[in-house]
Formats: structure tokens, sequence, C-alpha cells
């Protein structure tokens, strides 16, 4: 197994354990400390994202495996997160329903395109998406102001590019 894909087992391994971190009541340990520890896995786990994706393009170790554990480890990490922050009641639960049907939809229609031959690069949009998720998730989980408005700017990139995706099929379909 090469370093992008052990990369993306990491963050397989990281997202349960973002959940149970944002999920559990540590006795003794005051809240900000799971705050930080949460967020330094969480980090931790989106910065392998970054690192495998980089690695494997720069050193050609793109692989059909990596096709398929990026793109897993990434809805895992995402739901691990959406999901504790919804259980604790700092997601709007519209916003998290919303963009995890987006991302389970966009993944499943990939694997349609991926079938008719189609290789659809993640555009801008899904690339800023992508950061605005992380940068929401980080500010949610801190407790911090503006995590709320964060999350509603990924939820509007985060429809939009899934439009996008579906928009750039049916143009390539045409042709």
């Amino acid at each position: 197994m090469n370093l992008p894909n052990t990369l993306a087992v990491l963050r397989m391994i990281l997202a349960p354990l973002l959940f149970f971190l944002l999920t559990h009541h540590f006795d003794g340990v005051h809240q900000s400390w799971i705050n930080y520890f949460a967020t330094l896995v969480f980090g931790l786990a989106a910065l392998s994202d970054f690192f495998d994706g980089y690695i494997a393009r720069t050193w050609g170790q793109t692989t059909k495996l990596g096709a398929i554990l990026d793109p897993l480890a990434d809805k895992m990490l995402t739901l691990a997160a959406f999901l504790g922050l919804l259980i604790l009641g700092r997601a709007n639960e519209w916003a998290v329903y919303l963009i995890l049907v987006r991302e389970f939809f966009i993944t499943g229609f990939r694997v349609i395109m991926a079938s008719q031959n189609l290789n659809l690069a993640a555009s801008f949009t899904g690339k800023l998406k992508t950061g605005f998720q992380i940068t929401a998730i980080i500010f949610l989980t801190m407790q911090w102001f503006l995590g709320e408005f964060l999350l509603y700017l990924a939820l509007i990139l985060t429809l939009y590019s899934g439009f996008e995706y579906i928009y750039v099929y049916i143009k390539e379909k045409k042709q």
C-alpha cells in the first residue's frame, strides 16, 4: 500500500475517534480541552486529505484503490464531524442533512460517471466547498463565533458544486 492510500486509511481510523470525542462526556475534563483535542484530530485528518491527493498526483501514485479509499475516507470524516456536531446541538440539522445528502449523492453519481468512463475532476467550487466545510467544522467544534454562518456558506457552496457536477455531466453526455 502506497503513502497516499495509507493516509486515506489513517483518515478512516481518525473519523470514528473524532465521533467518539464529540459524543462522549469525560469526567473531570473541561469541555474546552475535548474541543481542542477533537479539533486536532479533525485537523490532522483534513490535512491528510490534502497530502494524500498531493502526493498521489505529484509522485504518480494514483491507484484504483486510492480512487475508492479517498472519497470513502472523506465521507467518513465529514459524517463523523457533522453527526457529532449535530448530537451536540452545535449545527443546524437541515444544513447538516442537506450537506450529507449532497455528499452521498455526488459520490454515487461519480461512480455512475466512472462506469461510463467519465472522470470529472473536482472543480474550483468543489475545492472551495471542502475548505468551507473544514473551516465550519473547526469553528463549530471550538464553539467559535461565526461557526453557524460558515456552516451556511459551506451549505451554499456544497449545493452549488453538486449542481455543477450534474451540469457538467449533462454537458459531457450531449457531446
